[in-house]
C-alpha cells in the first residue's frame, strides 16, 4: 500500500510523526510524507525511518485574490449558518488592518451572509475548487502523485490552506482523499474545512454527530471514529519516569504537591499571567493549603515574555516552557515540537496533582490521567480583555459545554473560589472522578494507545 501523508504543520508532526502513527504506517506500505518543516528539523523528525518513508516539500499556499476572497466567503458563510456561539463572537470582533485588508473581510463577510445555506454553501464551495484548481501548485502535486502512485491521501490537519492544491490534484486523479479533525472544538469554532475531502476521521461519537450536522453534504459512512494519536503516548507505560527522575527534571521536591498552571495563546487567553500572579500569591499567603508547587507550562505557540514579571516576583515559581521550535512566535503553523517534549508532557499530567488552565484542551488531558481540573472564570484586568466576562466567554464555546454541565472541571469566578476548588481537590482528588470519566468517554471513543493502529485501518479501507 502506497500513503500519501500530507503533515502542514507541526501539531500534525507531533500527532502523526513523533507518535506511532508513521512507524504503523510504513510498516504496511510505502509513505510519501508531504510537510512543511524548515530544513533545519527535517533531520530531526526523519531520523529513524527507513526509504520507506520519503520526504517531500509542502508548496505554500499562493493564491490570486480570487481564489481567495471565495475562501473566505466561504469561511463566513459556513459560520453565518453553523452559527455556533463562538462563530457569532467571532463575526463580532472588531474588523481592523489597512483599508485594503478591511475591505476585503467585508467582502467576504457580505458574500458570506448571502450564502448561508448549506446549498449555497455547496455551490460556493465548488467554485473555489473550481478556480483553485487552476494554481500552479496543483498541477506540480498531479506530477508527483503520477510518479508516486498514492493508493490514498492523508490530511493530518483540515484547515491549512496548504492542503487545497495537493488535495485537488488527488481528487482530478481519482486518489481518494481523508483529513483528521485535529481538536474536539474545530468543528464548533473553527472556519469551514479547507478542501473537499472524501472521508474524515474524528475522535467520537459527539464529534461525527458534530460532523454530520455542520457538513450535511457528508455521507454518514465517510465518518470514521479514530480516537486521537495525540493521546496514545499516555497509555505507553515505557514513557512514564520514577518520580524522583520528573521531580529532578523540573527542580521540585517529590513530597509536596504539583499544580501545573497550562497556558493558553495569547489572544484567547490574554490574562494567563495575571491569573498566575494571583495563583502564587495564594500560595504563598497560606490560603491554598500543604504548601503546593506551581509549574508553569505556557502554550507551544507561546515565547513565554509575558510570564517575565510573574517569574520576577515569585522565583519560587517553576516555569516550563513546551520543547518547540519557534521560527514566527506566536504563529501555530510555525511552531515545531522536538521529540522530548512528547514525554515530558505525558509525565507532567502524570505526577501533576492537579490542573488550572482557563478552558483549554489540557483538560481532556488531565482528565485521562483522573487528575482534577480548574478552570479561571475571573478577570483581573478591567476591562475584560474580550469585552464580556471570562466565565461568559468560556462558555460561548460549545465543546467546552459538556465539561462543565457534567461537572468534570469546576469553575472559579473568584480568587475566594479558586482557593476554595484548589483546596478541595487536593484534600480529596477522588471529587468528581465520576464525572471526568463521563466526559472523557464522551470526548475520545477509541482506546488509548490505540489510534494510530486504527487510522492505518481506515485508511487502508478507504484504499480498498
Amino acid at each position: 500500500m502506497i500513503f500519501s501523508l500530507v503533515i502542514p504543520d507541526g501539531v500534525g508532526a507531533r500527532n502523526f510523526v513523533l507518535g506511532p502513527f508513521l512507524r504503523h504506517a510504513a510498516e504496511r506500505g510505502q509513505v510519501h510524507a508531504l510537510h512543511s518543516f524548515p530544513d533545519n528539523v527535517l533531520p530531526m523528525y526523519s531520523a529513524g525511518f527507513d526509504s520507506n518513508v520519503q520526504w517531500h516539500t509542502l508548496s505554500p499556499y499562493r493564491s490570486n485574490a480570487v481564489a481567495l476572497l471565495l475562501n473566505d466567503s466561504l469561511a463566513n458563510a459556513h459560520m453565518y449558518w453553523a452559527d455556533t456561539g463562538a462563530m457569532r463572537y467571532r463575526r463580532s470582533r472588531p474588523i481592523k488592518g489597512t483599508w485594503r485588508k478591511q475591505v476585503g473581510i467585508r467582502t467576504a463577510r457580505a458574500v458570506g451572509r448571502m450564502s448561508a445555506s448549506p446549498s449555497r454553501i455547496l455551490m460556493l464551495d465548488k467554485l473555489h475548487s473550481s478556480v483553485s484548481y487552476h494554481m500552479p501548485e496543483v498541477e506540480r502535486y498531479r506530477t508527483l502523485f503520477k510518479e508516486t502512485k498514492p493508493a490514498v491521501l492523508f490530511c493530518t490537519h483540515q484547515r491549512p490552506l496548504s492542503i487545497i492544491a495537493p488535495v485537488l490534484a488527488a481528487k482530478s486523479l481519482g486518489i481518494p482523499t481523508a483529513t483528521f479533525i485535529f481538536s474536539w472544538d474545530n468543528l464548533t469554532s473553527k472556519g469551514r474545512i479547507a478542501a473537499p475531502f472524501d472521508h474524515y476521521l474524528v475522535w467520537s461519537d459527539l464529534m461525527r454527530e458534530e460532523m454530520l450536522r455542520y457538513y450535511p453534504d457528508v455521507n454518514e459512512k465517510r465518518v470514521h471514529i479514530v480516537g486521537t494519536p495525540q493521546f496514545d503516548p499516555y497509555a505507553d507505560e515505557r514513557v512514564v519516569w520514577p518520580r524522583a527522575r520528573f521531580f529532578n527534571e523540573i527542580g521540585a521536591d517529590p513530597s509536596r504537591p504539583l499544580i501545573c498552571y497550562s497556558g493558553g495563546d495569547v489572544y484567547t487567553c490574554p490574562e494567563d499571567q495575571e491569573h498566575v500572579k494571583v495563583l502564587m500569591e495564594l500560595v504563598r499567603a497560606g490560603r491554598i493549603k500543604r504548601n503546593p508547587q506551581v509549574i508553569v507550562r505556557p502554550a507551544p505557540v507561546d515565547d513565554g515574555k509575558r510570564f517575565e514579571e510573574v517569574r520576577k516576583l515569585y522565583p519560587e515559581l517553576i516555569y516550563s516552557p513546551p520543547a518547540w521550535m519557534h521560527a514566527r512566535p506566536g504563529d501555530w503553523s510555525s511552531a515545531m515540537p522536538t521529540p522530548e517534549d512528547v514525554p515530558f508532557l505525558a509525565n507532567l499530567t502524570h505526577y501533576a496533582d492537579l490542573n488550572v488552565n482557563v478552558g483549554s484542551t489540557m483538560t481532556l488531558d488531565f482528565a485521562l490521567h483522573d487528575k482534577p481540573v480548574v478552570n479561571v472564570a475571573f478577570n483581573v484586568v478591567s476591562p475584560p480583555p474580550h469585552g464580556i466576562p471570562l466565565w461568559e466567554f468560556v462558555e460561548l464555546f460549545d465543546h467546552y459545554r459538556p465539561v462543565l454541565k457534567l461537572g468534570a472541571a469546576r469553575s472559579a469566578r473568584s480568587p475566594e473560589e479558586f482557593a476554595n476548588h484548589i483546596n478541595a481537590y487536593l484534600d480529596d482528588p477522588s471529587l468528581d472522578r465520576e464525572a471526568r470519566r463521563k466526559f472523557v468517554d464522551l470526548e475520545v471513543s477509541y482506546p488509548l494507545g490505540r489510534s494510530s493502529q486504527r487510522i492505518v485501518e481506515v485508511l487502508e479501507q478507504i484504499a480498498r
